[in-house]
């Protein structure tokens, strides 16, 4: 038990990014299986024709299913920090299943200076990402100043995550930067609370 909760108590006093390395493991299969990639995007409420930011991309699980649910004629931007989970995303999309997506436009940033204009976003997905962000309130200010009104914070998380937080505590923690809850889905183990900016 103790060799379980380590990483959890290291992570919780220490916050930081996936390492690159863990990019591998968010494109397999395995973790589809134990955490089906469409689903995420189902109970995000992603749909045709808006602009998705996938705050946090790394190397791009679910940016490529993103893409593909906004059509044509929408728009996603794969956002990450770390220039090596952007490289493996990069390579991701020149593989020949992918090139044919045309939508994506990929930006190094953090989540405390996001280059998009006030009100510009339609719906913002973190998976995992928003507890390994040292300040949590900062960026969740960052993401309702570039979300327009009435968009959504689509937040996933998953228990296999060393930063895996308790729903009532996402849920505490986007209520305090104004956020709405609008719909919760999922289980313990893996779930996806959308939140909505106020009109």
């Amino acid at each position: 038990m103790l060799v379980l909760g380590l990483p959890r108590i290291i992570k919780k006093h220490h916050r930081t990014p996936a390492p690159a390395p863990v990019g591998f493991f968010l494109n397999s299969q395995l973790r589809n299986w134990l955490q089906p990639l469409d689903k995420v995007i189902e109970r995000s409420g992603i749909k045709q024709r808006i602009t998705v930011l996938d705050l946090g991309c790394g190397s791009g699980a679910l940016t490529t299913l993103a893409a593909r649910a906004v059509g044509e004629r929408g728009k996603v931007y794969a956002v990450d920090m770390q220039p090596a989970m952007l490289q493996q995303l990069e390579r991701k999309l020149a593989e020949p299943e992918n090139r044919d997506i045309k939508n994506i436009e990929i930006k190094q940033a953090n989540a405390y200076d996001l280059p998009f204009e006030d009100d510009s976003i339609d719906l913002i997905l973190m998976a995992s990402a928003l507890p390994e962000i040292p300040d949590t309130n900062r960026a969740l200010r960052e993401v309702r100043r570039i979300l327009k009104r009435g968009g959504i914070l689509a937040v996933t998380e998953f228990w296999i995550d060393t930063d895996y937080p308790l729903r009532s505590t996402t849920i505490k923690l986007c209520q305090r930067e104004e956020f709405v809850v609008d719909k919760i889905s999922g289980n313990f183990w893996n779930y996806t609370i959308r939140f909505r900016k106020p009109k």
